[in-house]
């Protein structure tokens, strides 16, 4: 006789459907993990490029600031510089015509100063730092002390020159010479030096 288990096949039958579901059942959930972490992987990294993005706005935004500060510093400087070059030009203005102002001043009383006796002067002509005396004398030795004098005050360059003589009748006063002189009197030398010697004022020729 010939027996047959069947309740052992049966049994079998029972239990292969359920360690078929625990298996895809953990698949689905692995997937399920898998594609969450990429979501919010893929989240996380939107987030961090939308913060870099706003950060590297900022910084945009600070860096204009700064420039705009410091093209306005730039254009104040660039005026400052231009109002100092100005009124540096109107200071040496300011000097100059004071020089000018006191130079004809000193020129005359250094020019009177150095008249020895027996000559005196019947013109005087500035053109710059040039200078040109004319006058009278009745002799050539007052003309040589009006040289020397000249040279020897500090006031005038060196060397003072004499640039005509003329004798020419003085009509019953004896005989006159008529003389040019040519100096140079620098326009900065407006202080009378303090060695220097003033001479006696010019005389009138004396009549014979």
């Amino acid at each position: 006789m010939i027996r047959v288990n069947l309740l052992a096949v049966e049994q079998h039958r029972v239990k292969a459907p359920m360690f078929s579901g625990i298996s895809a059942n953990k698949l689905h959930i692995v997937g399920l993990v898998l594609v969450t972490a990429c979501v919010a992987l893929a989240a996380y990294r939107h987030l961090d490029l939308q913060a870099q993005q706003t950060y590297a706005n900022l910084q945009l935004q600070q860096a204009r600031a700064e420039e705009q500060r410091l093209k306005a510093v730039t254009e104040e400087l660039a005026r400052f510089e231009t109002q100092t070059v100005l009124l540096q030009q109107r200071v040496a203005l300011i000097e100059q015509l004071r020089k000018g102002q006191r130079s004809p001043v000193t020129l005359l009383d250094q020019v009177s100063r150095q008249l020895p006796e027996r000559l005196w002067l019947t013109q005087l002509t500035q053109a710059g730092a040039d200078v040109t005396l004319e006058g009278r004398t009745t002799t050539l030795t007052a003309l040589s002390d009006l040289i020397g004098n000249l040279e020897n005050s500090g006031t005038f360059t060196r060397p003072v020159e004499i640039v005509n003589t003329e004798v020419e009748n003085g009509r019953g006063e004896g005989d006159l010479m008529k003389f040019t002189v040519r100096a140079n009197f620098p326009l900065g030398a407006l202080d009378t030096p303090a060695d220097s010697k003033p001479a006696r004022p010019a005389a009138p020729a004396a009549r014979r």
